[in-house]
């Protein structure tokens, strides 16, 4: 894909081939969906504890939603029946609440969307239920580290390949493996949008950042092998080889000078204290 290929102007409803460049209008519509889509996930903090019911968190994000005038995007979507993905211990993604409950040494990522005004927030944190095994929190904090290491990586001029490189050789250099299988990708007017962020690859390969581009990065990684299958479900993604899974994930955008982060946790709470 040439430069000369990705450029498009937003907003637009549908999915487009093309990289959509976004008004400064655009960004404060985004930090609204961003800032709903946070909020709910702080809410959800002090909720994740052994024994909760992982459809009661659900429905507390539903509400939460509703509440602060937005609508939840995952509710219905391709089929969907849930507000959140909940995604604990080797399920790599959108795992779909139920009758499961958390339990005590568990980690779990909660993944959720929120849309204001036709804009999407879309975020996703890990969650440490009780108390948990220092494995596990090594894999969170490689996560986290990761996925910092690629948004600094996010200015005008860099390439995607460039996000996806230092992700990758940071989490291989720390015995873990980066999912091929899912990506980031573009967010806006529109849930799922051109390009897909890969969080592997190679320096200088992919599309040029330029100022108004507006994406997801949210790399999972293994603690063990980057294989994934998927269950019978027709969502729920795991490790084929049953170890441990994280995920974190933002909306940016890209400024004049680096990127801005349009989900941040007011409360400070994006980043578990591990």
């Amino acid at each position: 894909m040439t430069d000369t290929e990705v450029i498009a102007t937003a907003p637009a409803s549908r999915r487009s081939s093309m990289i959509k460049i976004h008004s400064a209008e655009d960004f404060e519509g985004m930090r609204r969906a961003g800032r709903v889509a946070a909020e709910c996930l702080d809410m959800l903090t002090p909720h994740v504890k052994p024994g909760v019911v992982t459809d009661d968190l659900d429905k507390l994000a539903r509400e939460f939603t509703l509440d602060h005038g937005a609508v939840p995007a995952c509710l219905f979507y391709r089929g969907y029946s849930k507000t959140v993905c909940i995604s604990p211990n080797h399920v790599v993604c959108h795992g779909i609440p139920g009758p499961r409950t958390l339990r005590d040494g568990e980690i779990a990522n909660i993944d959720v969307t929120c849309i204001v005004d036709g804009w999407h927030g879309d975020t996703s944190r890990m969650y440490l239920v009780g108390d948990v095994p220092a494995r596990a929190k090594r894999l969170v904090d490689v996560t986290y580290d990761g996925f910092e290491r690629g948004l600094a990586m996010v200015k005008p001029g860099a390439h995607f390949g460039d996000i996806g490189h230092a992700i990758q050789a940071y989490v291989e250099s720390q015995r873990c493996s980066v999912v091929r299988d899912f990506c980031g990708h573009g967010v806006g007017r529109v849930f799922h949008d051109a390009p897909n962020v890969l969080h592997f690859g190679r320096r200088g390969e992919g599309a040029k950042l330029e100022a108004g581009m507006v994406f997801t990065i949210e790399p999972m990684v293994n603690l063990g092998k980057y294989q994934v299958k998927l269950l019978s479900d027709g969502w729920t993604a795991v490790t084929r080889d049953k170890s441990l899974s994280a995920q974190c994930e933002h909306s940016i955008g890209v400024t004049e000078t680096g990127a801005e982060v349009f989900t941040a946790s007011p409360a400070g709470l994006f980043r578990p204290v591990t």
